[in-house]
């Protein structure tokens, strides 16, 4: 009788034909063309499936709901002469390191909040990050955020409960399975009691992603090591590695503009390349 139970119940250890559900899922969403047809890769629809755990229907959604909103809010036609005043005290910025698995890594300070446009802070976010997997090296779909503390106070300027609800928001909802880790290097005390209030809009596989990381805490020089090598890791971060992390906006804004002129002509082409690296999903 066992073993009759097990050979009728055998599909259910059996994984998932993640090919065969990613061809249904393209089914599902119907025709494309301009901008959708592109953007919709078989990378693009994994992870869909995948940050919902290859249930069909609610990828479906998910991925709809991204389409409308891109077609919305064109996040691919931002360009940094738009979102520069948001840039300027360097609160948000691509490193120039990546972390042990070869990903880039975006550099949050909290403490240079400089504006309090909500809108302002998640153009000026939303841009960064098409722009990061714009430039994703080839087979990497992923990147790490370390979001450093120093300087940072509950004060009119720091990013509101609100802005930061949207950010997670934007990010889970449009974004899914583009970031493999969300370090909080050095948070205050003073910043538990909001991480307490945005934690409550955090997908449970998101949370899982997050890391309080403080110096000298053993606990946290391991989980830095795990992610990061400490010989091309700053300093400031525990690493030994002497790189100048101080903003410079001409640098980085030219270094934008190329990024600008890249971005232009991946979209506007007639390309269809479907490498993982050249997609802009998440």
């Amino acid at each position: 009788m066992l073993q009759k139970w097990r050979a009728q119940n055998q599909h259910v250890a059996q994984p998932l034909d993640h090919e065969k559900m990613i061809k249904e899922l393209r089914v599902a969403i119907g025709p494309l063309t301009g901008h959708a047809s592109k953007f919709c890769t078989d990378a693009c629809l994994k992870r869909y499936l995948e940050a919902r755990s290859w249930n069909l229907e609610k990828a479906k959604k998910m991925l709809e709901d991204t389409l409308e909103w891109r077609s919305n809010y064109k996040p691919h036609e931002i360009r940094w002469e738009q979102v520069e005043e948001e840039g300027k005290t360097g609160k948000v910025s691509r490193a120039n390191f990546v972390d042990r698995f070869g990903r880039p890594v975006l550099i949050m300070r909290p403490g240079k909040q400089n504006t309090k446009t909500g809108e302002g802070n998640v153009r000026h976010l939303v841009y960064l990050i098409e722009n990061a997997i714009l430039n994703l090296p080839e087979g990497q779909e992923q990147m790490s955020w370390l979001i450093d503390f120093t300087g940072y106070s509950m004060n009119a300027t720091n990013i509101q409960p609100k802005t930061a609800r949207d950010i997670i928001n934007v990010t889970q909802s449009h974004y899914p399975e583009r970031l493999a880790i969300i370090v909080l290097y050095n948070p205050p005390k003073i910043f538990q009691a909001l991480f307490k209030v945005i934690s409550y809009f955090i997908d449970p596989k998101t949370y899982l992603k997050i890391k309080f990381v403080y110096p000298n805490d053993k606990e946290s020089i391991e989980i830095m090591k795990s992610y990061f090598d400490t010989d091309n890791l700053p300093r400031e971060f525990g690493g030994k590695a002497n790189f100048n992390l101080n903003y410079d906006h001409e640098e980085f804004s030219k270094l934008m503009v190329e990024d600008d002129i890249k971005k232009a002509k991946f979209w506007e082409s007639d390309n269809n390349d479907t490498n993982g690296h050249s997609e802009t999903t998440s």
